[in-house]
């Protein structure tokens, strides 16, 4: 039995990643979209068909903090719409996820980072996770940031159970009404100076539930995250990698201009 086990053990290969800075996605993997120049028909035709309207006519732009990376847009036009693999897609400014037909990397912009976060956790950073409306899917990507394959808490980062434990919060989720009250009384417990992430499309701009009278997003009103990550879940890579930067462990630039 012991024996049999081990083989199955020995089967599966190493699953723990050495280098978390230098991995590499699968090409199915949809990350940064790439847009090419097209006609007003094809790019109105996307436009109409998106359900969260990520894409615009015109200009011809896709905006990842709305888009589901449902790969629709580049099955009906190729030609001017593909996903690359790129998972370094995290922003600290909102505006920077808006891609173009000129885009090629998203932009990282360091002057928009608080100086007291990379001084302050550049070694150890704690957050709580609050699922504001969140469909979990998330939620166990961020989970995943900390099992055997990832292992993000050998950088120090770690998610823990209590705000007052916490360094901040990083949210999913449209914010359901419900939720809203819970959400800023978890951001209040958290002590300053203090973190906030949001991680996913419906977090960043209420994705498919963006005009639900059952969200109430007024949280962002009085307060500017510090990291706005796409996807629809967002991959453990991408919260990953944006954070790495945010805490100065990192530079964006050291891999786009390879």
């Amino acid at each position: 039995m012991l024996f049999n086990k081990l083989k199955v053990f020995k089967s599966h290969g190493s699953q723990y990643i050495p280098d978390l800075k230098a991995v590499e996605l699968p090409a199915i993997f949809r990350g940064r979209p790439e847009l090419s120049e097209c006609d007003a028909q094809t790019a109105e035709g996307l436009a109409s068909m998106c359900p969260t309207g990520a894409i615009t006519a015109a200009p011809f732009t896709l905006d990842m903090g709305r888009c589901l990376f449902c790969g629709e847009c580049a099955r009906r036009a190729p030609q001017a719409v593909r996903f690359t693999n790129d998972y370094r897609i995290g922003a600290t400014r909102r505006e920077d996820l808006v891609v173009t037909t000129s885009t090629r990397s998203i932009p990282f912009t360091r002057e928009a980072v608080r100086k007291e976060i990379p001084a302050m956790f550049a070694h150890a950073l704690k957050l709580r996770q609050v699922s504001a409306g969140g469909d979990a899917s998330v939620e166990m990507e961020l989970n995943a940031t900390g099992n055997v394959n990832f292992d993000f808490g050998r950088y120090g980062v770690e998610f823990v159970a209590s705000p007052r434990h916490a360094d901040g919060v990083v949210v999913t989720g449209p914010v359901s009404r419900n939720m809203a009250e819970a959400l800023q009384v978890c951001y209040d417990a958290v002590p300053d100076p203090k973190v906030l992430i949001v991680a996913g499309s419906e977090a960043v701009s209420g994705g498919l539930y963006a005009e639900s009278t059952e969200v109430d997003r007024s949280f962002y009103e009085n307060h500017t995250p510090d990291l706005w990550l796409p996807g629809a879940p967002t991959h453990p890579m991408i919260f990953i990698e944006a954070v790495m930067n945010l805490i100065g462990r990192d530079r964006r630039e050291d891999h786009t201009q390879k």
